[in-house]
């Protein structure tokens, strides 16, 4: 399996050590960055630099996918181009900036029979299965309700690049750390959502004292999107959700949670870092909270900690999807549906009024 990387930024490397450990080739990288582009295939080994995905179609006929690891506006563009080229696509998260754009990604991947994936890497943490192997042998029983958490206390990632602006991004943090989000509905089987009631605010955006410590640069452009949401979320079989995402926020420190209650048994897989986006400083912890013979029990359940949060362990699952039909950790659909709810939580924050998503056919 051959696979072209668009894009030459922090994520692809995840992207390239997943694929070759799944048994693929990444025989191309494309950058519009001559020099990026060159640095990421020299220290990979990889043998070919583009600068367009057009380029690295025409030159490779024998490529069987791609994947594209760009700022989110051009997520669409890049997986129509390849789908509709007959190539598989595994995508960075999100998806894309809204639900229009991944209901076209959508249409284009069942036009064209190929696999399109996203990188929902939380889904494949070893937490996150070990949670999905209880809920999944009936332990849990029916999830009715959860809290998907993802806040940081200082977290911006930049000021006035890609990520802050909403033409590029699609949105602040419920688009970026929309991973535990996405982690909760799989939990909760992707259930069908029917209102979203939403506030989103801007404190501390521009104060450099709530940067991020990740050493983006900060840019010219504008400062456009939110940088804390709370939600609530109710789905058409009575389930809820409740969302808490920050890029900066009053916290005592960043905290990467979900928690559910489900008829049988409740759960909660949770990430604590003593300093905010240092994985090295991650604490794990996966919990199972049942009754067993009258008595309330928790069953801690042990992990191997992994720091790159399942990156690797999802773009093998691409590999193994294409080369081998394994069964897929995300699909399309729940892409759209999640895109649907995300869609929902800024025009609720716009309006200051619950929206009802309209229900699928």
């Amino acid at each position: 399996m051959n696979i072209g990387i668009i894009g030459a930024g922090g994520m692809a490397s995840y992207h390239y050590q997943g694929f070759v450990k799944a048994g693929a080739t990444v025989v191309a990288v494309v950058d519009n960055n001559p020099l990026k582009a060159k640095v990421f295939a020299e220290k990979n080994h990889i043998a070919n630099t583009f600068g367009s995905l057009k380029e690295m179609l025409a030159a490779m006929p024998d490529l069987d996918a791609v994947s594209v690891v760009t700022p989110n506006k051009f997520h669409k563009e890049l997986t129509l181009e390849a789908l509709n080229s007959g190539k598989h696509v595994y995508c960075e998260k999100p998806p894309a900036r809204n639900a229009s754009e991944m209901q076209e990604m959508y249409d284009a991947a069942l036009k064209s029979g190929k696999t399109l994936l996203f990188d929902f890497n939380n889904r494949a943490r070893a937490e996150a299965q070990a949670l999905a192997t209880y809920i999944g042998k009936g332990e849990v029983g029916t999830i009715n309700s959860a809290q998907a958490t993802w806040i940081r206390r200082a977290g911006i990632p930049g000021f006035g690049g890609w990520f802050t602006d909403k033409e590029f991004a699609g949105g602040g943090p419920v688009i970026d750390l929309l991973h535990m989000i996405d982690l909760a509905l799989y939990f909760m089987g992707f259930p069908e959502p029917e209102y979203v009631l939403a506030s989103t605010f801007s404190d501390f955006m521009g104060n450099p004292v709530f940067k991020g410590p990740w050493g983006i640069a900060d840019g010219t452009g504008v400062m456009d999107v939110e940088t804390a949401c709370h939600a609530m979320i109710t789905f058409t079989g009575g389930q809820c959700l409740s969302v808490r995402n920050s890029w900066a926020e009053m916290n005592e420190r960043e905290v990467v949670s979900v928690v559910f209650q489900g008829s049988k048994a409740g759960g909660k897989i949770e990430r604590l870092f003593e300093r905010d986006g240092y994985d090295e400083t991650s604490i794990d912890t996966c919990t199972l909270y049942t009754e067993e013979y009258g008595k309330q029990v928790n069953r801690e359940i042990l992990c191997e900690k992994d720091e790159t949060m399942g990156r690797l362990a999802n773009a093998m699952n691409f590999v193994q999807v294409v080369s081998q039909g394994a069964k897929p950790l995300n699909t399309p659909d729940q892409a759209l549906r999640l895109m649907k709810i995300t869609d929902a939580i800024y025009e609720s924050a716009r309006t200051n009024k619950p929206v009802r998503i309209q229900q699928e056919k």
